[in-house]
């Protein structure tokens, strides 16, 4: 079976904060984000330009490797695209833009604070030159420029920060000029050709801070409980530029294998990964990193415990990086972290053959990734190979802030958001993780008799929902479609699932799925899943301050082990409990990575 189309969200700053929309079936969600995080994304997959308003040329969804947003009027001369809110101040856009055809003084460019359609910054590819230009009233004023081959039918990927006076911008990964305007202080992003037309596709939106409020999070720390073997997490990025030192290679989507890896001579992913040295920094330039091989870290390309190895996205841009040129086929993943003592932040990990990330090494720390529109498991913690031995198994990972949604593989049978499965070993912890719209199921930490019993798994803080339904509505396969699906075939494993929240999955919400272990089972929500919230079918598995609510009728929750009076389970109507827990669904991202969930803008604490 082919694969079902798959529709990336789009992401929208609206109200003077960052949101995220996203209309699903029977859901209307919103999503807020906080600084230094990705806070608009737009691919076009969907076929659709909701969000943006038009003036000017001809504009269009057409396939172009993947769905791209296309300009065709080489005769307007003036042809713009604008999304987003006028109260925007401090950010980052970019974009892959590809000119097709230039006329008489053609151009075209990327926008940041329009204020107006005549007022706003640009950034802008011309024959033989990019340009940084303030634009007031009509007026250019050209605040940098680099002299540069332009190709039509090539694509660029194009950056532009605006914070404060100060405006920056870049042509795959190198910068086109800085300068200071006081032209706009706010305004929209936009898309604009002249006497042109071109193709756009991946604009992104990073934020720092300026017009867009910190969301509102939990105030005290959830409660803690032993985990020793835990990383504990770094701080995250820096929001300024980092100094170039020994210790700190460059990545660029234009970088070369043999560069020296400054910002002036950045080098490839690639090569960075096998120079950086333990307490040292690859920081990757934002654009799309196009791949149709595996990018390695390999074991024994290790950090320390007090000397980690960090692959980060430099500050306020966002690198993607696209595998979209492999098959879908097992040896095709995407990003291998079989080192350890490794921090990796930040990136966005795409369209892999198979595991967006996946994670054979131990003691990591994976802050802030999203992996999305992989054809497996967007990202999954397994042994490296078949003949690893149990003492290496994948060992005291951390998985924090993470996002993975709209992974599908031709089967719709085994593509999760996050899985430690089959072969793992202890001390794994997701914490303030997201998953939702994979084919499969939220959470696999499946496990089967051949390899006999995983490691406990920790998940706490996290969300599922919508998992067994992609956002486009394509339900291919025969996917389990559960939030947390917490087994397999009889083995008992004493997982723990706290203080998370599953909310209309496509099966069940929380599910033994065979695990006949003592479980911890603890501070969780449960809504809405279309079979039963909680499925515990066997085992003694603790039950302690669980909530599960419906807005209809439904299966009752089954449950065997020990539940006290603590929870709150569905046998067909709702308890005193479910009275706000009701409406749409929010969450969002603190600056400190804590996640904040919302139903009908109350906040929810499990």
């Amino acid at each position: 079976m082919a694969p079902s189309p798959r529709a990336r969200r789009l992401r929208r700053l609206a109200g003077g904060g960052a949101l995220v929309a996203l209309v699903t079936a029977g859901l209307a969600l919103t999503v807020t984000s906080a600084q230094a995080a990705t806070v608009f994304t737009a691919d076009f997959e969907s076929g659709s330009t909701s969000g943006w308003s038009k003036s000017g040329g001809t504009w269009s969804v057409v396939a172009d490797g993947s769905q791209t947003l296309r300009q065709s009027n080489a005769g307007s001369e003036n042809a713009r695209e604008l999304a987003g809110e006028a109260g925007w101040t401090d950010y980052a856009v970019s974009a892959k833009v590809k000119p097709l055809s230039f006329g008489s003084g053609g151009f075209v460019g990327l926008l940041a604070r329009a204020k107006s359609s005549t007022t706003f910054y640009r950034l802008a590819l011309l024959p033989g030159q990019a340009q940084l230009q303030a634009v007031n009233s009509g007026s250019v004023t050209v605040l940098g420029s680099s002299s540069r081959t332009v190709s039509t039918g090539t694509w660029y990927s194009l950056s532009l920060s605006v914070t404060g006076s100060t405006i920056t911008g870049s042509v795959d990964g190198a910068t086109v000029g800085t300068g200071t305007s006081s032209v706009s202080g706010s305004g929209r992003i936009g898309l604009q050709t002249g006497s042109a037309s071109a193709g756009f596709d991946d604009v992104a939106v990073t934020t720092g801070g300026g017009g867009t409020p910190s969301p509102t999070g939990p105030t005290t720390p959830p409660p803690s409980s032993p985990t020793p073997t835990t990383p504990t997490p770094t701080t995250p990025p820096p929001t300024t530029p980092p100094p170039t030192t020994s210790d700190v290679l460059y990545v660029a989507p234009n970088g070369s294998a043999s560069a020296a890896g400054t910002q002036a001579s950045p080098t490839t992913l690639v090569s960075a990964i096998t120079r950086v040295a333990a307490g040292g920094t690859i920081y990757l330039r934002g654009g799309n990193y196009a791949f149709s091989q595996t990018v390695t870290i390999a074991p024994g390309n290790n950090g320390t415990a007090s000397a980690r190895k960090k692959l980060s996205a430099y500050p306020g841009e966002t690198p993607v990086l696209n595998f979209s040129a492999m098959v879908e086929d097992p040896a095709n993943r995407g990003l291998a972290v079989n080192g350890s003592f490794w921090h990796v932040s930040g990136i966005i990990v795409e369209r892999a053959g198979d595991n967006g990330i996946f994670v054979g090494g131990s003691n990591n720390i994976l802050e802030r990734t999203i992996t999305r529109f992989n054809r497996d498991t967007g990202l999954q913690l397994s042994r490296i190979a078949s003949d690893t031995p149990n003492s290496q198994w994948p060992a005291n990972n951390l998985i924090l802030s993470a996002e993975s949604h709209d992974n599908a593989d031709s089967d719709g049978e085994d593509a999760d958001g996050f899985a430690a499965k089959l072969t793992v070993g202890s001390g794994n912890v997701f914490r303030y993780a997201v998953s939702h719209n994979n084919i499969d199921d939220g959470w696999d930490l499946y496990t089967k008799t051949d390899t006999g019993p995983i490691g406990v798994v920790t998940i706490e803080d996290s969300l599922a929902y919508n998992n067994g339904t992609l956002s486009n509505g394509g339900q291919a396969g025969n996917g389990d479609r559960n939030g947390y699906k917490l087994g397999g075939e009889d083995i008992k494993v004493n997982h723990i699932v706290r203080r998370s929240i599953a909310f209309r999955n496509g099966k069940h919400g929380f599910t033994y799925n065979s695990n006949p272990g003592a479980m911890t089972i603890s501070n969780n929500i449960s809504i809405d899943n279309t079979e039963r919230n909680f499925n515990f079918d066997a085992g003694t598995s603790v039950f302690r301050n669980n909530v599960s609510c419906r807005s209809g009728s439904g299966t009752n929750d089954r449950i065997i082990g020990d539940a006290d009076s603590s929870n709150q389970f569905w046998s067909g109507t709702n308890g005193s409990r479910c009275a706000a827990l009701s409406g749409a669904l929010a969450w969002s991202f603190a600056s400190d990575g804590r996640l904040a969930v919302t139903l009908g803008g109350r906040p929810v604490t499990p």
